[in-house]
């Protein structure tokens, strides 16, 4: 409401309706960087917030077993959501997240699932700002093969920047299974 005044009233100084929507639109995307900068942030060693019927969230701990529980949170919530297909690629996927995020990162960790229309996202958190590196490897190299799953696996996926480090992101296409949510996805890499 505050964003249209203001842009109605940019707009009407300058007397061109043409100049009013790209004030408008100026001062919205503004708002909308500075409210999502000034939201509270949560600790990563909590869970995301509230859990939903279709989100889930679990802190990891820094520890060698972290992977492994992951894997588990994720077969065990898709097996919950009756999406047992997704079960193993979402397993290796999130292993793999979680096992380069413990490798190459410090602090906590949090991992993020949420199905919306159709579209199984999960999401993993760490307190780096550097994204992941895409390299090529050798044919006979023992690691350096992520992105390649995640390019091969997922249906989409990218690292965006938060105000507590990085969230790398995968989607998996659930089938005819429909979340009754209003959120989508945005695909910022």
């Amino acid at each position: 409401m505050v964003i249209q005044a203001i842009g109605h009233a940019i707009g009407s100084r300058r007397g061109d309706r043409s100049s009013r929507v790209t004030a408008s639109s100026r001062l919205a995307r503004q708002w909308a960087l500075w409210s999502r900068t000034l939201a509270p942030l949560r600790p990563l060693d909590a869970p995301r917030g509230r859990a939903t019927v279709w989100d889930a969230s679990w802190p990891l701990q820094r520890e060698l077993t972290s992977a492994r529980r992951a894997r588990r949170l994720v077969t065990a919530q898709l097996s919950d959501w009756a999406l047992d297909d997704l079960a193993d690629t979402a397993e290796l996927l999130v292993s793999e997240l979680v096992t380069n995020a413990l490798r190459h990162t410090r602090g906590p960790l949090r991992l993020n699932l949420r199905l919306r229309h159709s579209r199984l996202l999960c999401e993993v958190e760490d307190t780096e700002s550097a994204g992941p590196v895409l390299t090529a490897v050798d044919s006979d190299a023992e690691g350096g093969r992520g992105t390649e799953l995640l390019d091969l696996l997922a249906d989409a996926w990218g690292s965006v920047r938060t105000g507590t480090g990085k969230t790398i992101w995968f989607e998996l296409h659930a089938g005819g299974h429909s979340a009754s949510g209003a959120n989508t996805v945005t695909t910022v890499t």
